[in-house]
């Protein structure tokens, strides 16, 4: 899952579609976190068994947006869900 901040140029469809035709992605879900003037900060969930991050990012890159942060990654054979904690 990523924060990406973008353009409002592209769209958030291209910006989806653009990220899901990367190799090795499987499916992508972009939600619209906040507007400003001048960028956008979207959420980016991205899916697949063997994800290129760097080919991920380069296509960020090129399409304008920036990563701020990577905010969960899950790797492994089975889904490991995030467990609440006593400092949640």
């Amino acid at each position: 899952m990523l924060d990406l901040l973008k353009p409002h140029d592209p769209d958030v469809v291209t910006f989806a579609e653009s990220v899901a035709g990367c190799e090795g992605v499987s499916g992508v879900n972009i939600v619209l976190v906040e507007t400003d003037k001048e960028v956008q900060n979207v959420k980016l969930t991205i899916e697949g068994d063997s994800i290129p991050v760097d080919s991920v990012h380069e296509t960020v890159e090129d399409l304008g947006g920036t990563v701020h942060s990577i905010d969960e990654v899950v790797c492994g054979d089975i889904l490991v869900e995030e467990s609440e904690t006593p400092q949640d």
